[in-house]
């Protein structure tokens, strides 16, 4: 255990006014303008995820640079550049994905947008897969202070688990209590209390609070919004097309439609296709995405449906593949562009297949179907 002590001290102003206030009360002016606590942590045993937590002025962000010096907030961040161009030179492509779908920030068009012009969720998530590219450890300060606080809780999950994937030291610097459960932190230092709390013998994942998210069905009038975040065509199918909506209380937070893609032959079921299935960039990490196309095919099946999924996302792919529901029909790779309605139904009109895209093609089979989606992680 190494010893760490803080003292906050603010200058006591002799104006009339001040003086004026503190002999109204009797206060004793160099106490209470003076805020000192001692802390004993351990932070030499191997640790992943720590958290300095309490109120605005409880020393959280001085002790932090007390225990791991005055320059661990520092990090490069030009916010009028893309995320992706920022990562280092020596960096390939395929390095700067994995950093941003780690953290969360998995929907293209965000990673090459200029970070002034994202959410502040999405920024909160920019700046820490680029500060984990810079420093092996890291500190992060006012973490989720100024997001919604389910936005809060889905950051805070996959911020701990890319730093357990990674084998990184991240320290969470916050003002909210809320995120301990889904942060998961190895260690706690709480300035409130001047306590230290070592949870690394903890089961990871443990929670108790659950996020309870509604499927309602929907017009296409929304898709608008969540295209940006898509990364094929902005233009809905055409035809027969069903549209969901994913709420969290009266927020939608995402969107799934199916389309009829084949002719329809009598006596057989109608073939309806996932796909433009969007999670607001703010909300994931929750796993949101997989859980929202079962749940709404699980509702296209019900409905007599034969449904089907085609995707070139390796991420949605693998957790296919982990999923009881679907059976895989085929993959193709497509090398060179062309026409037709398949080659429409992936880029809109005016253009033909992307450039070598491995497409993976799923028939929904359930054995267990999923009731809904309510989950703790």
């Amino acid at each position: 255990m190494q010893d760490y002590s803080v003292t906050l001290t603010s200058p006591a102003s002799e104006s009339f006014r001040c003086q004026m206030a503190a002999n109204s009360v009797d206060l004793d002016v160099s106490k209470k303008l003076t805020h000192q606590f001692r802390v004993s942590a351990d932070m030499k045993t191997p640790w992943n995820v720590g958290l300095i937590v309490g109120a605005s002025g409880s020393g959280k962000t001085t002790l932090a640079r007390a225990i791991f010096g005055a320059d661990c907030f520092d990090v490069d961040i030009d916010y009028d550049r893309p995320v992706i161009d920022q990562f280092p030179t020596e960096w390939n492509y395929e390095q700067c994905q994995s950093a941003l779908c780690g953290i969360g920030l998995t929907q293209v068009p965000c990673w090459i947008r200029p970070i002034r012009t994202l959410s502040n969720g999405q920024q909160h998530r920019a700046i820490a897969a680029l500060t984990m590219a810079q420093r092996a450890n890291f500190v992060v300060d006012e973490w989720t202070s100024v997001v919604d606080r389910t936005v809060a809780k889905a950051m805070s999950l996959s911020l701990g688990k890319h730093a357990r994937h990674t084998g990184g030291q991240v320290v969470a610097v916050a003002c909210h209590y809320d995120v301990i459960e889904w942060l998961d932190p190895d260690w706690i230092i709480d300035c409130n209390k001047s306590e230290y709390i070592n949870r690394r013998s903890l089961r990871r994942g443990q929670r108790i609070e659950k996020l309870t998210f509604d499927i309602r069905q929907i017009d296409g009038k929304s898709w608008p919004y969540f295209s940006k975040y898509h990364y094929l065509s902005e233009v809905l199918p055409g035809g027969i097309v069903k549209f969901f909506g994913l709420f969290h209380n009266d927020e939608q937070i995402g969107f799934q439609c199916f389309a009829n893609y084949k002719p329809i032959i009598k006596g057989q079921k109608t073939m309806m296709h996932s796909n433009r299935t969007v999670i607001h960039p703010d909300y994931v990490g929750l796993g949101l995405g997989i859980r929202l196309i079962e749940a709404t095919s699980a509702i296209m099946h019900a409905a007599g449906y034969d449904v089907r999924a085609k995707f070139s996302s390796i991420p949605v792919a693998k957790a296919f593949e982990k999923s009881p529901n679907w059976m895989l029909i085929s993959v193709q790779r497509f090398t060179s562009t062309g026409s037709g309605n398949m080659a429409r139904g992936n880029r809109g009109t005016g253009g033909g297949f992307r450039q070598a895209v491995k497409t993976y093609s799923y028939k929904f089979a359930p054995k267990c179907l999923p009731a809904g989606i309510s989950l703790a992680a």
